[in-house]
């Protein structure tokens, strides 16, 4: 793009490895490769043919300092839409660097995090979208994760908001005729058929908007505290879900003081994972400190998870946690642990005063029935990831949110008689949220904060 300096990064994760990468991307990132890259066929690499990787000597001032391959993609036919090189090298930690210097010291200038495809962007090779879920890609930590950032979902996405968007454009070309040209019949739609297009659109985005519960539990995770009195088996059901003993397990009440996170990948959500000290009365000031960041984390949590121990009778501890949790905003779930053992308690006396249980055996069972519950919670079982459109970001949900606002006030001018400018002005405003979801009107400020999560290199 014109005005942008030429650009190189490592584009592979550093350290020892086989073959590592080195995009150089700009109007000069041509010259820049035929300085640094000798191709043994002697003909230059600015001469060789597009998208063929070309085999010769790496040089720094010069002089070879290693043997590997050099692709050429020439504008617009590259990932960033401008002349980009990528050199691979072999993988040792010095070399990489080495030859990255090279690139710096022929003209290059080091690329910021993200900077190849905010490049890609302001192209428009991608939509703002695209690069979101690219970013997402990055930092997937689950199956479904990758699935609901990849192409093929991200392109759903990206097309049912363009038909929102492509919709509501005609709707408002259609109203700006008949307020320029009152006296003429032109505009497309008559009253009758603007209020039927407008309940179209907000059916739609209403739908989109149901996909974020979805997508934010694949792809932000769901923040989940495990809670219960001393013993009850806290630690072992967190290190089952965990997959791994994470947490210290003994017989000695008050083992855990402090809360123990991680983030867990649990069929197709995400747990932003708590295990809390027990709850209950305590002298000692350490534990009190950890009893108190338990409750804490119980009031700020979307899922809670109630460990009850049904090896044992119910305590004055276990009713003071049953009041608790009708007090708290988040979903909870009853789990009825040690199924291993003989009950002592009618189940029932829990399973009245909670919307959800599961009976389990932390210590013996897998974590097969609660991932089950959890996902029946937390997803539409009618989506599929990977294939429908699902809002997966924060961003996406605020924009479809501001733009049925828009639309919703429209319709309700039409419905109340009042003149055409009035739902129009809407419209319009509807129109802007919807063009900031794909970045065409978007602030700067909001493509900063995109870009400045992805490594250097992207």
């Amino acid at each position: 793009m014109e005005g942008f300096s030429t650009i190189a990064a490592i584009a592979t994760p550093p350290g020892k490895g086989g073959v590592a990468v080195i995009r150089i991307s700009g109007a000069e990132a041509f010259r820049v490769a035929d300085r640094i890259f000798s191709p043994k066929n002697q003909k230059p690499l600015s001469e060789q043919a597009a998208r063929t990787q070309v085999y010769g000597d790496i040089l720094l001032e010069g002089d070879p300092i290693d043997d590997g391959l050099a692709t050429r993609f020439p504008a617009p036919h590259s990932y960033t839409g401008e002349d980009t090189v990528e050199i691979s090298c072999h993988g040792g930690f010095l070399i990489t660097k080495m030859v990255l210097s090279a690139a710096l010291a022929a003209g290059a200038s080091i690329a910021a995090p993200g900077e190849f495809t905010r490049r890609a962007f302001m192209n428009g090779k991608l939509s703002l979208t695209d690069a979101e879920a690219i970013g997402n890609l990055l930092e997937a930590s689950s199956a479904a994760a990758v699935k609901l950032a990849s192409a093929k979902s991200r392109d759903r996405l990206s097309a049912a908001m363009e038909e929102i968007q492509k919709d509501a454009v005609a709707l408002m070309g259609s109203l700006f005729a008949r307020i320029d040209y009152p006296d003429e019949d032109l505009g497309d739609f008559s009253d009758a058929e603007s209020i039927s297009l407008l309940r179209s659109l907000l059916s739609r985005l209403d739908a989109l908007i149901a996909t974020y519960r979805t997508g934010r539990a694949v792809n932000e995770g769901i923040a989940t505290v495990i809670c219960g009195k001393p013993n009850a088996g806290k630690s072992t059901l967190y290190n089952l879900l965990v997959g791994e003993d994470a947490a210290i397990v003994t017989e000695i009440e008050g083992t855990t003081r402090d809360v123990l996170e991680r983030t867990v990948p649990l069929g197709q959500v995400l747990l932003r994972l708590s295990d809390t000290a027990g709850i209950r009365e305590t002298s000692d000031v350490v534990e009190r400190i950890g009893v108190e960041k338990t409750h804490r984390c119980m009031e700020e949590a979307e899922l809670i998870l109630a460990v009850f121990d049904t090896s044992r009778p119910l305590t004055e501890e276990d009713e003071a946690l049953l009041r608790e949790l009708e007090t708290l905003s988040g979903t909870t779930v009853a789990i009825l642990n040690k199924s291993d053992l003989p009950a002592v308690f009618d189940p029932e006396v829990i399973q009245s005063r909670v919307t959800h249980s599961l009976t389990l055996s932390a210590k013996q069972s897998d974590a097969t029935p609660l991932c089950a519950l959890i996902e029946q919670l937390f997803t539409d079982g009618r989506l599929t990831v990977g294939e429908d459109a699902i809002v997966s970001s924060a961003r996406q949900h605020a924009g479809l949110l501001k733009a049925k606002e828009h639309f919703s006030l429209a319709l309700e001018a039409y419905l109340a008689g009042l003149p055409t400018d009035a739902a129009a002005s809407d419209i319009e405003r509807a129109i802007g949220a919807l063009g900031e979801l794909c970045g065409r009107s978007v602030s700067e400020a909001i493509v900063s904060d995109i870009f400045s999560r992805f490594c250097v290199g992207k």
